[in-house]
């Protein structure tokens, strides 16, 4: 039985010239649709009928989620690009497209290229039964797509050190995460380390009023809808940022929490692997809900609002995660750090308390909750100065300018530092 493919080339000769030649006898493929648009593609691979889509790189809305959702029903991609087009191949790679054609490249080229991409997607499945292979990673283990056609291959560019991701994640009730993403940020830069702060919270992102920042630029949600495309490279993605100081840049979130759609969960990872390439450190403000939406958990293409902060929390090297030191704090911080632990197994949070002070029990004693509670170590405890926090706030200022000598400021360069240590010799985790 010959494997099914479904094609959208827009009645292109690339088109005409496969449909034909997989009509004959014997031919190793079959053209299952010559499909009119994506929506016709995507259509069709829900019946579970098409194995291939073969698609031209102008296909109208073709972005990372569609690859996606191609993908996750079980249908390998094809892209075939205009002969010399660099721009269109290099979008059709960032949408995780390994397997490309030049238009030119004759039918052959693209039933070998089919087949290649077919055989791909089915090895992880075969490997782990169940399980979906990401596409949205642009520096992802996959081999370097075959040139065909006219081109000439490209040589070999050996990739940068990438930077670190290190996400900021707390419990419900307010706990101070974006204070600590922002502090932490504000100190790696003043140390010399290029740093972007990213605002990721779909619930209440505030880190452009954080900086005294109009927040009307895209930031995040523009960034996601230009990975999705394909388009997201560094000159895009610097200009969507805004630069704080030399070694800080700010990538700001939405600014209603009903935009939440926009910040795409399949397009975090290669938004993080760009900036990976910008800066040698990556701070995230996450939102603190980690639970997956149960109510639409059979749906497997809808968007779900927890989305993006589970895949930030995905793709971190280190998750910082903030606790306030108070009794109802604590008890927040313990159950938030088992549903952080259930929704990502392979995390290994890194506890630090914030708003320490004497009259809330100590510090030392929420040092020993936690150890005995959830067998971590603290990293850090932050003092509370709620005068020099409220400067900062009602300034628009980072803590280091609004409060300089300020025990915070300095205990957030304690912890910046700690962060930065493993900067020249870890790896990602998982």
């Amino acid at each position: 039985m010959s494997t099914a493919l479904v094609t959208a080339g827009s009645g292109q000769n690339w088109e005409n010239e496969l449909v034909a030649a997989l009509d004959r006898p014997g031919a190793s493929m079959t053209v299952l649709r010559r499909c009119v648009d994506l929506g016709d593609v995507l259509a069709i691979a829900g019946t579970g009928q098409a194995a291939v889509a073969v698609l031209a790189a102008g296909l109208r809305r073709l972005d990372t989620e569609a690859v996606t959702r191609l993908r996750a029903a079980g249908v390998a991609v094809v892209g075939v690009h205009p002969v010399g087009d660099t721009a269109a191949r290099e979008r059709l790679l960032r949408m995780g497209i390994s397997a490309l054609v030049a238009e030119d490249a004759g039918t052959d080229a693209v039933v070998t290229a089919a087949w290649t991409a077919y055989e791909e997607l089915q090895a992880p499945a075969a490997d782990h039964p169940g399980s979906i292979p990401s596409v949205a990673d642009p520096r992802r283990s996959l081999p370097p797509p075959a040139t065909t056609g006219t081109e000439q291959p490209e040589p070999p560019v050996e990739p940068a050190p990438a930077g670190r991701v290190v996400a900021v994640w707390g419990p419900t009730g307010a706990p101070g995460r974006t204070t600590v993403a922002a502090g932490i940020a504000t100190a790696a830069a003043a140390a010399g380390t290029p740093t972007v702060l990213v605002d990721a919270d779909v619930y209440g992102g505030v880190l452009a009023s954080a900086f005294g920042l109009l927040d009307e630029s895209p930031g995040l949600a523009g960034a996601c809808r230009q990975a999705a495309n394909g388009r997201l490279d560094r000159t895009v993605l610097l200009d969507l940022c805004w630069s704080v100081t030399a070694d800080l840049q700010l990538l700001t979130g939405i600014a209603r929490a009903d935009r939440w759609p926009e910040v795409r969960a399949s397009a975090i990872p290669t938004v993080l692997g760009q900036i990976r390439e910008i800066a040698a450190l990556v701070v995230v403000d996450c939102g603190f809900a980690v639970e997956a939406d149960e109510e639409i958990s059979f749906d497997t293409v809808a968007p779900r609002r927890n989305g993006a902060t589970l895949a930030v929390l995905a793709e971190a090297d280190e998750v910082v995660v903030v606790g306030s030191a108070d009794p109802p704090g604590l008890e927040r911080l313990v159950r938030g750090v088992a549903e952080l632990t259930a929704a990502v197994p392979d995390v290994d949070p890194r506890v630090v308390l914030n708003r320490c002070r004497p009259a809330a029990g100590g510090a030392d004693e929420a040092t020993a909750a936690v150890r005995r509670f959830l067998g971590l170590e603290v990293l850090a405890r932050l003092p509370e100065d709620r005068t020099a926090t409220d400067r900062a706030w009602r300034r628009g200022q980072p803590l280091a300018d609004a409060a300089p000598s300020s025990a915070l400021t300095s205990a957030f360069r304690n912890l910046a530092a700690a962060l930065a240590r493993p900067l020249a010799t870890s790896g990602r985790r998982g």
